[in-house]
């Protein structure tokens, strides 16, 4: 009886914070798809905005979580297995997972350490080569950056786990537990229902894009029509499934479980939606306000890489999708996206802090250090 009432509480607690995450998500949702109705110039400066950020980022980014889900959904390489058997290596291998983009190599590295398999160097090198669903931005529309982001991660995280381990040994702060990281048994949402009208929508989208990113222009009306058509719906339909979307973000890119096109689709629509957020905060700024942002941060422009490593302490892959999208669009120099990339955990650090809070934030502390000097010494050197 007594095992029946703690399921029956277990599965409470699990649908009370589904619910809750689903209502933050749906107020958030609503508050943007709110904006796209607003009349006059100020609804213009909005509907322009999401246009731009769906045929300029959000197709691309559509794009490559394709090429990268789909190779990860068709690979069958064991990496707990593999991990077990290279213990030597175990810290450029984690700053090699952590470096992939997206969130999936970095919780696996977490987990593996929760169960003390692998050592703190090895969790301070995923965290400080991840950068999170970001990289899927930064790799879309500046793939030579997203590389150089990419070899820079490992790298950095390879020599900060190493120096770690050196320091305070390979057993430090290693604790063994069978505790796993489970997902919820969701495999089929209410928004899947929506995955094809939007694969509809993404592949002329991805077409119209491809022509933009080139400035192939056509002098007609129904061309510029047919863009902003695309694109608007596009936008509208992303941020509507995101916002009812039952999954936590954690979830929707690294659960296996799940099939490609759910997972590409929910992921570009997470992107998406903060991508239009970080559009949105520039413009309404910049319509209140007249002040240039460039201007603002040019001003401020030694403060602007530190300030971008603070952000990349916060958890989740959000904050740092918005600091990504104002270095594409030139508003913050390379170094603070440097130093962002390399201070950032992405949804990694959610598991590390609920499972082992105390090495997680020590970790985090730690990542910061690189991310200083990375940041600040490409500042120095070529800024």
């Amino acid at each position: 009886m007594n095992a029946l009432i703690n399921a029956i509480n277990e599965k409470t607690k699990i649908i009370l914070e589904n619910d809750g995450r689903l209502l933050k998500k749906s107020f958030f949702g609503l508050l943007l798809l709110s904006l796209v109705f607003q009349g006059g110039e100020f609804g213009e400066v909005i509907r322009s905005s999401m246009v731009d950020a769906y045929i300029q980022v959000s197709v691309f980014v559509g794009f490559t979580l394709f090429v990268f889900i789909g190779l990860d959904s068709l690979t069958k390489f064991d990496v707990k297995n593999f991990l077990s058997k290279t213990q030597k290596f175990h810290v450029g291998i984690a700053a090699f997972l952590g470096a992939i983009p997206g969130c999936g190599g970095a919780i696996i590295v977490v987990t593996q350490y929760i169960q003390g398999r692998i050592s703190f160097g090895s969790l301070v090198a995923v965290l400080t080569a991840t950068m999170g669903d970001a990289a899927f931005l930064i790799l879309a529309i500046e793939p030579s950056t997203g590389f150089l982001i990419f070899g820079i991660g490992i790298v950095v995280g390879s020599i900060s786990g190493y120096v770690i381990d050196f320091i305070h040994g390979t057993n430090f702060m290693q604790a063994k537990t069978k505790i796993k990281v489970e997902f919820e048994k969701i495999n089929k949402t209410f928004v899947s229902n929506f995955n094809f009208f939007w694969l509809f929508l993404f592949i002329p989208g991805f077409v119209l894009g491809i022509l933009v990113a080139f400035q192939i222009e056509f002098v007609s009306s129904i061309y510029n029509s047919l863009l902003v058509l695309i694109a608007s719906a596009g936008a509208i339909l992303s941020i509507f499934m995101w916002s009812l979307n039952p999954l936590s973000d954690f979830q929707c890119s690294t659960d296996k479980s799940r099939g490609l096109l759910s997972r590409v689709v929910d992921t570009t629509n997470f992107v998406t939606t903060w991508v239009i957020s970080g559009f949105l905060v520039f413009e309404i700024f910049m319509y209140f306000t007249s002040l240039d942002l460039k201007i603002f941060f040019d001003l401020w422009l030694p403060f602007i890489p530190l300030i971008a490593i603070l952000f990349g302490f916060l958890p989740g892959c959000g904050p740092q999708v918005v600091v990504a999208t104002f270095y594409l669009n030139g508003y913050i120099p390379l170094s603070a996206e440097l130093g962002n990339a390399i201070s950032n955990d992405g949804d990694a650090l959610f598991p590390a802090i609920a499972l082992a809070p105390k090495a997680a934030i020590l970790a985090t502390l730690y990542s910061g250090i690189p991310a200083l000097v990375v940041a600040y010494g490409y500042f120095f050197i070529f800024e």
